[in-house]
């Protein structure tokens, strides 16, 4: 990691550079492969998925054999594991259910707001080098939680052309309608733009690579929603001298093995901690069978020294991190004063893994400083607030003059028009 010392106020936005490249680098391929999926659909598909994934399939869309034979094949371990992580989503997203909001706004005046499901998702999960089957536990529970009625799910397929059996056994655990076997900017222009096979979605979920967090913002270009921006993973961790220096390597870790452009970022007061951490970095890298990935994000990573708790909170604010860990002795200063980060994880025993599998958080999280503007994937994600009114008689008459006026003032005739004419009948 390069050490960072005291730096100066002018170069923060040079220092917390994310190792990525910018839309204009890759938006040309992206833009060409959905002209393609657009007007040729699956033959475009068969043709990109062949080029990027060495795979050339007739079928792309699982069967349901290879969900029996998924079912069949995982530990029973490894099923209870992904059930007491289903139950603790369930538990949480259950419990962000809200009632309708009910109010009479002046006498005869009533307006409501209610909830409803999503119809038709696309949630998009990541394969290459570590096939996320938590992230379907992520999306689909809150997805069948809201009502969503078709959760069609893309990922993509491995050189023989199939899909873990972790993926497919989450994704039949937690009630995904349809499967396909495409990634990358194919599976998100599959699901924008519908395909003799791929069913057409009104919103796209899902983290992935550059060129996929790219295709999903092309996507909105054409109606469809996206959760976010949701790009290679980040972490920052906050710790001074009360945190224990492995726990902090290794949480630095687990985010850094995830990819090559992936970022980790350590913010200590503590020059000796900071020591630390980077003795502990290099041990326990070595023992990592993703040593080699870890490691090349470990050279896009910073450790940064800062003078006080201000100004570590600043920083931290300005970086907007995806995952934020604070392990320090004035934890609650950080706590309610956090305004830009996705998720945020306190104290010497709650590792940013908990959140990625378990604890009952999402880990659909804004990245690339989007935290300042959007939230993680929440069940709300799923659905939309309608708005309803209804005006009585009496209402009119209370309400329509105000309308007529401010319409005449807008220069609305119309508008005058509809209230008018319903004031007339009531006189």
């Amino acid at each position: 990691m390069q050490k960072i010392k005291y730096p100066k106020e002018s170069d923060w936005s040079t220092i917390l550079q994310r190792p990525t490249q910018t839309v204009a680098d890759i938006e040309t391929i992206v833009n060409q492969i959905f002209e393609d999926i657009q007007t040729e659909g699956d033959t475009a598909i068969v043709r990109y998925t062949s080029k990027f994934d060495k795979v050339q399939q007739d079928s792309y869309q699982v069967s349901r054999k290879e969900l029996k034979s998924a079912w069949e094949n995982i530990p029973d371990e490894l099923k209870s594991a992904l059930r007491i992580a289903k139950r603790n989503i369930e538990k949480f997203h259950s419990a962000q259910k809200t009632d309708m909001v009910f109010e009479e706004t002046m006498a005869g005046v009533e307006c409501w707001q209610e909830k409803r499901p999503i119809q038709k998702v696309g949630l998009y999960i990541p394969g290459g080098t570590a096939p996320l089957f938590s992230t379907v536990l992520m999306l689909a529970i809150p997805a069948k939680i809201a009502g969503c009625k078709e959760i069609v799910l893309c990922t993509p397929p491995n050189s023989e052309g199939k899909i873990a059996n972790e993926i497919l056994y989450a994704a039949e655990l937690c009630g995904v309608t349809k499967i396909f076997k495409v990634g990358g900017i194919q599976a998100i222009a599959g699901l924008t733009f519908g395909t003799e096979s791929i069913p057409q979605v009104y919103k796209i979920f899902g983290p992935g690579n550059q060129f996929v967090t790219v295709a999903k913002q092309l996507a909105t270009k054409y109606g469809v929603a996206i959760d976010m921006p949701a790009g290679p993973s980040e972490l920052l961790v906050l710790a001074d001298d009360t945190a224990n220096p492995a726990f902090v390597a290794s949480d630095l870790l687990s985010q850094a093995e995830h990819g090559t452009d992936s970022q980790v970022i350590l913010v200590s007061t503590s020059n000796d901690l900071i020591e630390k951490v980077s003795i502990e970095i290099d041990q326990q890298l070595e023992k990592l069978p993703r040593k080699e990935i870890a490691s090349k994000a470990i050279e896009n990573s910073k450790s940064i020294l800062v003078k006080s708790n201000i100004e570590a909170l600043r920083i931290i604010n300005e970086y907007g991190p995806e995952h934020f860990i604070v392990c320090t002795k004035d934890e609650n200063y950080f706590v309610d004063r956090i305004v830009n980060a996705g998720s945020v994880f306190i104290g010497n025993y709650t590792p940013e893994s908990a959140g990625d599998y378990a604890s009952g958080t999402n880990h659909t999280l804004p990245t690339n400083g989007f935290t300042k503007a959007y939230s993680g994937v929440n069940l709300d994600s799923f659905m939309k607030s309608i708005t309803f009114q209804k005006i009585s008689k009496q209402g009119m008459k209370r309400i329509g003059p105000s309308i007529e006026l401010m319409a005449e003032a807008e220069g609305l005739q119309a508008h005058k028009n509809a209230v008018t004419l319903r004031l007339n009948e009531l006189k």
